[in-house]
């Protein structure tokens, strides 16, 4: 697993240990608080081994946790957007107005700043070769004016301050989303303690797939967002801005510039389910046998003016007139605002957040094999639609149906007991009114049915805030964090379960709560009904099921293979912890085109690739012949 959101690094559990970090061992908590420091650039490792701070004043691990604790606390998870847009400066915009002028209007304007139309009531006299005169008559004008907006919204899930990925490679004009993509799957490969040449080189390259992408594509100003408004802002748009633009494209960097895939690639959109669709496709292959190694994730990057005002306007979004509403305030502050997200709690709309979630998806036997570092196992994702629907994006109805699925295979694998007693749930938990009755109502229903009499319940949007197609890989990491820790997360905003959640057979908590887990349920609701959940099972049982399944001497040698695995994966997370981080991409390198081929009818051998692509397919019809 690899990635990046509000809490932190996802390798070494860093994202989950910022949201259980009260119950964490002091060297435990030194340890993730140094790691973010490094991440925040706070802190620098040198090269003799030893820390400075920024001005390159020595400090050892005691000290920078006393100087930074607080700060790293107050700038990451939810907190008060730090872009200066969204404070004092303003959001900058137009505002259409009608001009009416009683006397000529003249003014001087550079010869190459005239519209190519030019207004045919204006009059232009050239002053030189750079300059002109214009002299507009008096009327009325429709023009815009420009002006600078006060945010409505102020909240945001933000990458911890700091670190920002672009820098962290040779990134030209990439948006945010992709360097996120970038880092998160290498982030997972240097996790992984497994060298990507050597994995993929025993395998048809045709055996091997990438399912990445998000749920509204690159909106920044180096994607879509730059190119839908540049005629409206007066700038050019770039060569870059159209391609790097589409939803599918982390799956299309990660081929190109980290892994060198020619495997099956692309993206299954689900709005805020994209995460778990994208699982399903990679679960899917593996067990068909169609693939054998899977790279699942997603990268969304949501905060940006035009897109808070979109889901502001649906009345989505927690505002600032909601938040004060809400707890009668005039003023709030940025303790207000790190409260922003309050899952089954009193509440008045989402957190918008961002976030990159990677996991790295293998079929048992090549896993056993190659010694991998299991972190556990998904057995089943479920995805169903609503039917028919009044509002496009209100909830309904598939919920009931993905989540009665992923308890009835819980309980299948495992036993009902293990369903009772040894499972909990992931929420989607968006922290809206209808969310916690709607979500709440489906967890009890399915409790119900299955005799679940307190089964407990994770909102990690608390912490982390709504990541969009990311969330349920927020869910995802935290929930192999709690397989490694023993600690769920509790949901810190709820000090009371709001009235209209149906509680009764669920358990609602502040604080992290020990907790022994089987498997945990990812569940996840998408604006249009796409619902979602995913059973994900701890790396304990996982070998229990491997032992049935290829015997104890077969899981006993993976175990020998794995030591090395875990020592290199573990190498990875101490340099990361320093803030050195082994960011892949690979532009330019071993580029090929259709000539260097060596096609043939059963295969077809591609230079730098050890093995040929199988041309073999299964034919289900039968033959004419």
């Amino acid at each position: 697993m690899g990635g990046v959101n509000a809490a932190g690094r996802t390798s070494g559990h860093q994202a989950y240990r910022r949201t259980v970090l009260d119950v964490l061992d002091r060297d435990d908590q030194a340890t993730m608080l140094i790691g973010l420091a490094a991440m925040m650039r706070l802190v620098i490792h040198q090269d003799d081994g030893t820390w400075a701070d920024a001005e390159g004043q020595p400090l050892d691990a005691r000290e920078i946790v006393a100087r930074y604790r607080q700060q790293i606390l107050d700038h990451s998870l939810i907190r008060r957007i730090e872009d200066p847009h969204f404070g004092d400066v303003g959001i900058a915009a137009n505002r259409h107005a009608q001009l009416a002028i009683e006397a000529p209007l003249v003014f001087m304007l550079r010869r190459r700043q005239l519209p190519v139309s030019l207004p045919e009531n204006w009059q232009v006299r050239e002053l030189d070769r750079q300059r002109v005169e214009v002299t507009v008559p008096p009327g009325q004008f429709d023009v815009m004016l420009p002006e600078r907006r006060q945010a409505q919204v102020r909240a945001a899930g933000q990458l911890p301050s700091g670190f920002a990925p672009e820098t962290l490679y040779h990134s030209v004009h990439h948006p945010r989303g992709l360097s996120m993509a970038i880092f998160g799957v290498s982030d997972c490969l240097g996790q992984s303690g497994l060298d990507w040449d050597a994995l993929s080189s025993r395998l048809d390259p045709d055996a091997i797939a990438v399912y990445a992408g998000n749920s509204i594509g690159q909106l920044d100003d180096n994607g879509w967002g730059g190119l839908l408004k540049s005629f409206v802002s007066g700038n050019r748009a770039t060569s870059k801005q159209m391609p790097l633009g589409y939803g599918q494209m982390p799956a299309d960097f990660l081929n190109a510039y980290v892994l060198g895939s020619v495997g099956t690639t692309g993206t299954m959109q689900g709005a805020c389910a994209t995460f778990l669709y994208n699982l399903r496709l990679g679960v899917d292959d593996i067990v068909s046998g169609r693939r054998r190694v899977v790279m699942v994730g997603t990268a969304d990057a949501p905060i940006t003016p035009e897109i808070i005002e979109g889901f502001r306007t649906m009345g989505a979004l927690a505002d600032d007139a909601s938040l004060k509403a809400l707890d009668a305030l005039t003023l709030l502050t940025d303790a207000d605002y790190q409260r922003a997200c309050r899952p089954f709690a009193r509440n008045c709309g989402f957190t918008i957040a961002e976030a990159s979630q990677f996991v790295l998806l293998m079929d048992d036997d090549l896993a056993l094999e190659i010694g991998a570092d299991i972190l556990g196992a998904v057995p089943g994702v479920y995805t169903n639609a609503d039917g028919w629907k009044r509002s496009i994006s209100a909830p309904g109805i598939g919920n009931y149906i993905t989540l009665g699925k992923a308890a009835a295979l819980t309980r299948s694998l495992l036993g009902e007991q293990a369903l009772r007693e040894r499972s909990y749930l992931h929420a989607h938990g968006t922290s809206t009114p209808k969310n916690r009755a709607t979500e709440s109502h489906v967890f009890d229903q399915v409790a119900k049915a299955n005799n679940v009499d307190a089964w407990p319940v994770v909102a990690i949007k608390a912490f982390v805030g709504h990541s969009q197609g990311s969330a349920a890989g927020d869910q995802l990491a935290s929930a192999l964090g709690s397989f490694a820790h023993g600690w769920l997360p509790g949901i810190p905003t709820l000090d009371e379960v709001a009235d209209d959640v149906h509680a009764q057979r669920l358990r609602f908590f502040q604080h992290p709560l020990a907790f022994s887990a089987d498997a945990a349920l990812i569940n996840a609701k998408g604006f249009g009904g796409n619902n979602a959940t995913g059973v994900v099972i701890s790396p304990q049982v996982t070998e229990r099921l491997l032992v049935k399944r290829h015997g104890q001497s077969k899981v006993n040698d993976w175990k020998q293979r794995r030591e090395k695995t875990r020592e290199i994966g573990r190498h990875y997370e101490r340099q990361a912890d320093r803030g050195r981080f082994h960011t892949i991409y690979r532009f330019g390198e071993g580029v090929l085109e259709g000539p260097e081929l060596e096609v043939g009818a059963d295969a077809i051998h591609i230079p730098g690739y050890a093995r040929a692509v199988s041309l073999s397919v299964d034919n289900p019809f039968g033959s004419i012949d």
